[in-house]
């Protein structure tokens, strides 16, 4: 077992490091969306999609 791991220990590391990155990304984004912000990061002003993101 601690050959693996020392013989695979940059691919665990590098898997575990974009495991937490991509759930602090997706935590944000929830976080953003109870908020009520837009996902995208840009206002609605201007945007072509407005009218399929707030439909009424």
């Amino acid at each position: 077992m601690f050959e693996f791991l020392s013989a695979n220990a940059g691919t665990i590391i590098v898997s575990i490091a974009l495991l937490i990155i991509i759930s602090l990304v997706v935590r944000s984004m929830i976080i953003s969306k109870k908020k009520g912000k837009s996902t995208c990061g840009c206002g609605c002003a201007n945007c072509a999609m407005s009218a399929e993101c707030h439909r009424k």
